[in-house]
């Protein structure tokens, strides 16, 4: 009963049994940030470092069920979702989402992996856009899974990922979160778009490092900084930093 009472994160997303990326990421972030978690599994996967070997997804309602028993034994807080892989499992998790509106949702588009796997379906993208997408308060895509939401050309460069990304404002996603370490030049710089707002940029130097699992490290971030009652901006923003200074770690070692 001690730990109901606890702002939770509800982590909805795949395995990765490298522990580089996936739930084992998530995880590991929100509770660096002192926040718990409880979880929905998606999917099993067969991963090293460098590939992805086999991927078996769950059954849709079990999903569902996972996400309700999470919401029922704590007090969730807020939602991040990863690896969704299906049209059918996009179609339980907004279904759970329509029943707890005023639970905030991250979602991180996982559409492929770093080794460049399909995570997603073909025919689940449009769902995802459709049915997932804007129920979220915050969609958390980088360049190249924007371009492929909005099935373009990647952007050229800043004007052209907002441009792309207002395409997604204008189809319903409440906000947006243009991620920019795919991007060359100095600087990473990652743009909050919201409608009707200008735009806000969260800027760092650009780190030598690398790291698998960033995406799901972000967006976990700022899951577990909602959850802590912050407003969207000041998440975004402490959440960038803590990715940051994760590589700048990596970087010294």
């Amino acid at each position: 009963m001690a730990l109901k009472r606890e702002p939770h994160v509800l982590v909805v997303g795949g395995s990765d049994s490298s522990g580089g990326a996936g739930i084992a990421r998530d995880i590991e972030t929100i509770s660096s940030i002192g926040v718990r978690t409880c979880l929905a599994l998606t999917a099993v996967t067969v991963q090293t470092h460098d590939t992805v070997r086999d991927i078996r997804h769950l059954q849709p309602g079990l999903v569902a069920d996972q996400m309700r028993a999470a919401l029922q034994a704590n007090e969730v807080a807020a939602i991040k979702i990863g690896m969704l892989a299906t049209a059918e499992i996009i179609a339980a998790v907004a279904a759970v989402l329509l029943e707890i509106p005023q639970v905030p949702a991250i979602l991180d588009p996982v559409l492929t992996s770093t080794s460049g796997r399909a995570l997603l379906e073909a025919d689940a993208v449009v769902a995802m856009k459709r049915e997932l997408m804007p129920l979220c308060r915050l969609v958390t895509p980088n360049l190249i899974e924007l371009a492929l939401l909005v099935a373009s050309e990647l952007a050229p460069d800043e004007d052209g990922a907002v441009l792309q990304g207002q395409e997604l404002l204008n189809a319903g996603v409440q906000a947006l979160l243009i991620k920019g370490g795919h991007a060359s030049g100095p600087r990473s710089t990652d743009i909050l778009l919201r409608s009707n707002q200008e735009p806000i940029r969260f800027d760092t130097s650009r780190l030598a490092a690398s790291m698998r699992g960033t995406g799901c490290m972000f967006a976990s971030a700022i899951a577990a900084q909602l959850a802590n009652a912050r407003p969207l901006e000041d998440s975004v923003c402490k959440a960038k930093l803590f990715v940051f200074e994760k590589l700048q770690k990596q970087a010294a070692e």
